[in-house]
Parts: structure tokens; sequence; C-alpha cells
């Protein structure tokens, strides 16, 4: 990579890192109680992932600082911080199979897939949360099936689908104007 390619993707990474930490702090979020989910929180991580593994790392990364800045619970925040394993995921599955995005069926796939892997990991966190007993009486009310799997683990993909078509709605024109380097071409 040319060191004029590595600043324009250092800057890219900065401003995806800054509409991440922004995110939670001015989007609305969508309560359905004891879960929240705020609304495009995941569109600069998923772009990031269609640049590389390291920007979506960083991105990932700092993006939780959002959260944490936001004030938002420690269980929020440690939600956010699972974003490192779905982009990490989904940065090498680009970077090793350029063609993901060649169809609208193997695009959808790899949603499915990034989506589902994006909500194991935050019902992971929230059951180690529930288990301890550091969740809201609501959470409890509801019981761990309603409450950690359903609106944490289905909601998180339905969330993560929803905030990945978005992704790929500015990342599509982007593509197209941004000179660097990317592992996520869209094709269709």
């Amino acid at each position: 990579m040319t060191n004029i390619n590595k600043v324009k993707t250092m800057t890219i990474s900065a401003l995806l890192s800054a509409l991440g930490i922004l995110i939670p702090m001015i989007f609305p979020g969508i309560k359905l109680e004891p879960a929240s989910y705020t609304l495009a929180s995941h569109v600069p991580v998923f772009i990031a992932m269609f640049i590389s593994p390291v920007v979506a790392a960083f991105v990932a990364a700092v993006s939780t600082l959002g959260f944490f800045i936001a004030g938002f619970p420690i269980v929020i925040v440690l939600r956010a911080m699972t974003h490192l394993i779905f982009a990490l995921i989904g940065a090498f599955i680009l970077k090793s199979n350029k063609h993901v995005f060649s169809s609208i069926k193997s695009t959808t796939l790899y949603g499915i897939i990034i989506s589902l892997i994006h909500g194991i990991a935050e019902v992971a966190v929230v059951t180690y949360f529930y288990q301890v007993s550091s969740m809201s009486e609501l959470y409890y009310e509801k019981g761990y099936f309603v409450s950690v799997v359903l609106l944490v683990g289905v909601g998180t993909v339905i969330h993560s689908m929803l905030d990945f078509y978005i992704a790929l709605f500015v990342w599509k024109p982007l593509q197209q104007v941004i000179s660097i380097p990317a592992n996520g071409r869209i094709r269709f």
C-alpha cells in the first residue's frame, strides 16, 4: 500500500470511528424493554469491515468508546465491544473471498452469518450479567428466554441485518469515489 493510500485509509478509519462515537450519543434508540437498540450504530463498523480487518478492528474498538462516553450501562458497552468479533470475522471473510458481494444471494447469506455471530456474542455478554444478577428487574420479570434470547439475541440479529443493508446502501456509491484498496466491493 502506498503512503497516500495509508493516509487515506487512516483518515477514513478516523471518520468512521468518529461516526461510531457520535451515533450512540445523538441517534435515537428503540427500546423494547428491557432491551434497547441504537439505530445505525453498526453502520460504521460494517463499512470498516468492507475495507479491511485492521480498519474493522480499529473502528469497532473506538466505537465502543461512544457507548461508554454516552453513559450507557456497562453491559451495553460490553455488548458494543463484542462488535470486534463479528467485525474481524466478517472482514477476514471478505479478504479471503472477494466475490461475497457479487450477488444478492451471497451478500444476504454473508449478512445473515455475520448477524448471527453478532447476536450470539451479545447474548453471551448479557447471559453473564443475567447470571450474576446485575441486570435491571425487567430482565428477570420477563425471564431469560424472552429477555436475553429473544430481545437481545433475535433483536440483535434483526438490528444487525438492518444496519448491514444501510451500510451496503451507503457503501455502494462510496466505493466508487474512495480510492483506497477495499476487500468488499459490491458488484451487483
